[in-house]
């Protein structure tokens, strides 16, 4: 006989009161825990089982975003984090801290990736979220610059996927007269720009969000920011998707105070100088080729101590702590005029 309506519904109701009731006692050990907790690190590696083991009806991201949640919830219990974000409400900088915190966090929004740094630096906040590169863009040098002066450590990695939206008063896109945003907002829109609002003022924001605020108190002016920040600005959504590349991704780095544990899939983050001479870029990269560790990324830019003279900022595969890296780090100690961990954190599954 085929379940009705009606026992389903009970059925779903005695599955909610279970759950219900594993959450409590999740929530009271945790709670025991306190202090105790391990790290963002544990978090990580539970939501990589969680992922691993799901032959379910349920996404993969749907299930790590629901146990992402309930991590963020629990550890409020013992103590609520403050995490420091390019504001105002409603950027993306916003979205990329509840992405990796969930919303059981205070956010503390910043007026520049600067005051990130310092809030964090300062204990204003346990954690900064600050941009470091776009996949169409490439690399935010603010925040590279800011890596070869901090004290802080690099904890953990975001990669959120970028939709952006043309917003504001307008009825009709020939009436607007300025387009605001970000300066990586403008150009990731570049060719949709020239084709439908040529005519209009391209005009850089400090935060995408800001971009909104100013559309909403003049009505010749659009902005470009998420979906979201329509409906907080009171703004009509005019255009969806107008990114260049509709791949377009922003990657973003957790900053704190202390290094965070190996989780068991890591990378590391490194700022390294090599020697001024023939072969000097070759001798830097050399010791991970011979020690077979995988390089994910590397980016120059100026050293100030010298004319036409670089530092390198390398991601590779790895804790610093694990036996393949370390005798590298090592290594390179030995023979480099820099060296310096940047930090090591959990690979965003």
């Amino acid at each position: 006989m085929p379940m009705t309506p009606e026992d389903a519904l009970q059925q779903i109701a005695e599955i909610d009161k279970s759950l219900q009731e594993m959450l409590e006692a999740r929530a009271r050990l945790v709670s025991d825990l306190g202090q105790d907790m391990p790290g963002m690190e544990t978090d990580a590696e539970a939501l990589r089982a969680i992922v691993s083991r799901n032959q379910g009806v349920w996404p993969d991201a749907a299930l790590e975003q629901m146990f992402r949640e309930i991590f963020s919830a629990s550890r409020a219990l013992a103590a609520i984090l403050r995490v420091a974000y390019l504001g105002p409400e409603g950027t993306y900088s916003h979205a990329a801290a509840h992405a990796h915190f969930g919303h059981a966090v205070d956010t503390v929004p910043e007026v520049s990736i600067p005051g990130i740094f310092s809030a964090v630096d300062q204990e204003r906040a346990d954690f900064g979220v600050v941009p470091v590169e776009n996949s169409t863009e490439g690399a935010v040098n603010h925040t590279l610059d800011l890596l070869m002066e901090t004290p802080l450590r690099i904890c953990g990695e975001v990669r959120l996927r970028i939709r952006h939206c043309l917003m504001g008063q307008a009825a009709e896109l020939a009436s607007i007269t300025e387009v605001h945003a970000h300066p990586q907002a403008l150009a990731q829109c570049r060719r949709w720009l020239d084709e439908h609002l040529a005519h209009a003022a391209r005009v850089p924001s400090s935060s995408n969000a800001a971009a909104a605020a100013h559309a909403a108190e003049h009505t010749g002016v659009a902005a470009i920011a998420g979906e979201s920040a329509a409906a907080r600005y009171g703004l009509a959504t005019l255009e969806i998707g107008i990114e260049d590349v509709k791949t377009n991704t922003t990657r973003f780095l957790v900053m704190g105070r202390h290094d965070i544990a190996p989780s068991g899939a890591d990378a590391t983050s490194l700022l390294l100088s090599a020697p001024h001479r023939p072969g000097g870029l070759r001798a830097m990269l050399e010791p991970f080729e011979s020690a077979g560790v995988s390089l994910t990324r590397i980016e120059s830019r100026p050293n100030r101590s010298g004319l036409w003279e670089y530092n390198f900022f390398i991601d590779v595969a790895g804790h610093q702590h694990d036996d393949t890296l370390a005798p590298v780090l090592e290594r390179l100690r030995a023979e480099l005029p820099l060296v310096r961990v940047l930090g090591s954190y959990p690979v965003q599954n």
